[in-house]
């Protein structure tokens, strides 16, 4: 059993978690809403459209990291670019609004994130895209990726926001309905609408997507792809919209900014009581054991113990510290982060998840 940790030399030819990147441009979005533009170091960093950047910053003497998606493609732009939405008492998107600045160095972890999708030339697909606000950042990086990599594939986006100063890629998004026209269309919702607003306005509720449904090509199930990022609110309806339509489930796809309420207290294993575990952890080919106390989550416990495990949310949200449970079981507080198949595939989240037996074993990465 291990009760301390002292840090490795860094094995020849391991992956790169962590970099130092200058940032080469802020682009002023909106009035709450910034793009920074990360030059690629020497060995540019690869990412799939979809994935996202964990930036870490020191903000008044804390050290304090957040996720935020990939809004350029790998597939067109040189450089990596995130965009960010000023929030109410968010700590580092107001912190970045306000200081970003080019020339700038940043600690940025790897891309990771698996809202992804393959693309293949010969493809023919409708992926129709359900956004709102913020939550443009990541299906930008597929619309775009989708336009180059597949020829023969179309994109519908359904795109909502408070009002029209607030719309993220208002001109990007005009540009892209201009070079792809036919295959590249962005329906706009806007809340609070001026009044020579000739598009659908007011909240986006069933009524209106399903009218909204209704104007949208319809190439069939089978050649369809549903995906949406966006408030919990907006996703909810969309949910219920696609099962009303009998979209099957492993057509729709998504992204979400917004943590689920973990509760410590309930479970679902009630004839198993949580107590004491060690754990062993296996990251970057070496092996850990992480004694886990009962109100003490997997990943806090190995962090503890100053064993530099990938993460970011903590919340059970951004799947950074995904692993796959390769023995024993854990229960999750919150398994919002996961979808069916990676439950089923044995995959946990350390960052939300207690030991049950004491022979659990999780490999990460």
């Amino acid at each position: 059993m291990a009760f301390g940790f002292f840090k490795k030399k860094k094995k020849e030819g391991a992956r790169e978690h962590y970099y130092s990147l200058a940032i080469k441009e802020v682009v002023k979005e909106t009035a709450d809403a910034i793009t920074i533009v990360f030059e690629q170091p020497e060995t540019p960093i690869e990412y799939k459209a979809g994935q996202f950047l964990t930036l870490i910053a020191d903000i008044n003497g804390e050290s304090v990291r957040r996720a935020y998606s990939l809004s350029s493609s790998p597939y067109i732009e040189k450089d990596l670019a995130v965009t960010i939405k000023r929030v109410k008492g968010g700590v580092m998107s107001n912190y970045l609004n306000d200081t970003a600045k080019a020339g700038d160095v940043m600690k940025v972890m790897e891309p990771m994130g698996h809202f992804t999708t393959e693309f293949t030339a010969d493809n023919k697909r409708h992926i129709v895209m359900f956004g709102g606000g913020s939550g443009i950042t990541p299906l930008m990086s597929h619309a775009k990726s989708t336009m180059v990599q597949e020829p023969y594939s179309i994109v519908s986006l359904i795109y909502a926001n408070r009002d029209i100063n607030s719309i993220i890629f208002k001109e990007t998004l005009r540009d892209l309905e201009t070079k792809y026209e036919g295959r590249f269309r962005v329906i706009h919702i806007l809340d609070n609408a001026p009044l020579e607003w000739q598009g659908p306005s007011g909240l986006l509720n069933h009524e209106m997507l399903t009218d909204l449904f209704e104007r949208i090509p319809n190439w069939g199930i089978d050649k369809t792809t549903y995906i949406m990022c966006g408030p919990e609110g907006m996703m909810n309806n969309v949910e219920t919209l696609l099962e009303k339509q009998n979209i099957p489930a492993d057509r729709i796809f998504k992204e979400s900014f917004v943590a689920g309420t973990i509760n410590k207290e309930s479970s679902t294993d009630t004839d198993v009581e949580i107590s004491t575990q060690t754990v062993t952890i296996v990251y970057d080919d070496e092996e850990y054991e992480v004694v886990v106390n009962p109100n003490t989550h997997i990943l806090d416990a190995a962090l503890d113990m100053d064993i530099d495990l990938p993460y970011s949310c903590q919340s059970g949200l951004c799947t950074a510290c995904r692993g796959k449970c390769v023995s024993g079981k854990v229960k999750m507080d919150e398994e919002e982060g996961l979808s069916q198949a990676e439950k089923d595939a044995g995959y946990v989240l350390p960052c939300v998840s207690h030991p049950l037996t004491d022979d659990v074993k999780i490999e990460i990465g």
